[in-house]
């Protein structure tokens, strides 16, 4: 998948700071001392270079091919009186302002710096702070936003909005940004054939990646951290989701990963540790799971009615309070050479395979689905009797739910 990308984003890296047109130099003691009056003076593909210094301005408009420079980090304060920059033009490249205060409002979504469409533009280096929904991409294509810092102190969701929020665009690069306290940090609906890599997305409200209606997707080499949930992708499909660190992810309804109506995708290389539930997957068909590692959840794996033909295989359970939960019979899934690290089976012929199947499914983690008040009981030895007597004897946990094939020991499967 990442091959699709390269000549795209080669393209338009050629295209950086303009270095044909003019500079148009802005500070508090210059002839043009504010960024509007710069914006408005400046030709196509002019550079407007931003001094040192406190802009109180906003609903900036750029209509036109334009670089803007920030110099020692300029900050743009908006006063909490709305939008600050509008960009609606194929080029545009912006680095090195802290953007701040525009505002929240209940009525309007309010951005920073809101990209409406454009192609070809680049957003670098910048610092947004109460930024509302800091950078906002909208019916536009080919864009990078790279090295952002977005932080926010969001209370609730009806007062908050998202970091870095795309809807309706593609070809899209979201890379190594750090996104902190929004209602999600990266966020995307309509969104198709685009990179999202490299971003630390931490204590965001709801969700630290939110995935709508996107299709060919890719997500890498991310750590969601401490969010409301970690990663929602919904009513998407062919999504390729590796090499990230779902992690903390705590709370009564939260998970690591949730996955509602997602079709020919795969999962692999990541690391679910100390979630409340790992992965949560529900009405998703055909995704290929495999060289994940789930250590410390409460749930490492949940499945709830409707998932056929899926592939689990090749992960690491440690120690999860349960490693697996489903919720449906007579499906087609495959949960076969995994390793497990309560399995208790033996290894005869020293193949590196259990020779004994196992039951990953505990009857008490059905028991806990149904009434979680009965949690209390984990610990006791009532609940180690009706795990050994579901085990010898399946009658609630459905039949076909077993790996004919589990690993004695640990595969290395993340970092790959």
């Amino acid at each position: 998948m990442k091959k699709q990308f390269s000549t795209i984003l080669f393209l338009f890296y050629l295209w950086l700071p303009f270095a044909t047109g003019n500079t148009i130099v802005v500070c508090p003691t210059c002839e043009v001392e504010t960024i509007a009056d710069g914006v408005k003076l400046a030709n196509e593909c002019d550079t407007v270079l931003v001094k040192k210094g406190v802009y109180e301005e906003n609903n900036i408009l750029i209509e036109k091919n334009l670089t803007l420079l920030g110099e020692e980090r300029p900050v743009i304060d908006g006063k909490n009186s709305g939008e600050i920059i509008t960009v609606e033009n194929k080029y545009f490249y912006i680095e090195g302002f802290r953007i701040q205060n525009v505002g929240r409002s209940y009525v309007e979504d309010r951005a920073g710096i809101r990209i409406r469409k454009s192609t070809q533009f680049t957003i670098r280096n910048n610092e947004f702070v109460e930024a509302f929904f800091a950078i906002y991409l909208q019916n536009s294509s080919k864009g990078l936003v790279e090295n952002n810092l977005v932080m926010a102190q969001s209370q609730d969701e009806a007062n908050s909005g998202n970091a870095i929020h795309a809807w309706y665009c593609s070809y899209l690069e979201i890379a190594n940004n750090v996104v902190k306290g929004n209602r999600d940090g990266i966020y995307f609906e309509f969104v198709d054939n685009s990179l999202i890599h490299d971003n630390l997305s931490q204590n965001n409200i709801r969700y630290g990646l939110h995935f709508m209606f996107s299709d060919n997707d890719s997500y890498f080499n991310n750590e969601f951290v401490d969010n409301g949930a970690g990663v929602a992708v919904m009513y998407s499909k062919f999504i390729s989701m590796k090499n990230n660190v779902f992690r903390e992810n705590w709370g009564a309804a939260s998970y690591g990963l949730l996955l509602k109506d997602i079709f020919d995708s795969e999962i692999n290389y990541n690391k679910f540790a100390r979630n409340t539930i790992g992965i949560f997957m529900e009405t998703s068909n055909r995704l290929n799971i495999r060289e994940n590692e789930f250590s410390e959840n409460g749930w490492a794996f949940k499945m709830s009615g409707g998932n056929q033909t899926n592939i689990l295989t090749k992960n690491n359970f440690l120690h999860n309070t349960f490693d697996l939960s489903v919720h449906s019979a007579g499906s087609d899934n495959t949960f076969n050479g995994n390793y497990w690290s309560d399995y208790a089976g033996y290894d005869l012929d020293k193949d590196g395979v259990g020779d004994v199947p196992h039951r990953p499914m505990k009857l008490f983690s059905y028991v806990v689905s149904s009434t979680p008040e009965a949690m209390v009981l984990l610990r006791s030895l009532f609940v180690d009797l009706l795990n050994f007597s579901e085990k010898v004897s399946p009658i609630f946990t459905p039949e076909n739910v077993i790996d004919k094939t589990p690993l004695m020991d640990p595969l290395p499967v993340f970092g790959r």
